[in-house]
């Protein structure tokens, strides 16, 4: 089930709340009882290697294949 993060503008506390996608929308209440709530916009770091990608590459760039590895020509 997925997981959204909620701030309460009474209190500020931050917190996280487990519901479905069809209940992503629905008021929360903080764990002070609060009512004024918002949910926060989430982040989702996903991990890559492909081209384009930000992650660290192996020196001398790459290994093997036609095009990677200089071995034909």
């Amino acid at each position: 089930m997925p997981r959204y993060d909620f701030r309460c503008r009474s209190c500020g506390a931050t917190f996280e709340l487990r519901r479905t996608m069809a209940q992503a929308n629905d008021p929360a209440v903080c764990p002070e009882g609060h009512t004024d709530t918002a949910k926060l916009l989430s982040t989702v770091a996903l991990g890559s290697s492909g081209p384009g990608s930000s992650a660290p590459q192996p020196a001398g760039g790459g290994g093997g294949g036609c095009c990677g590895g200089g071995c034909c020509g």
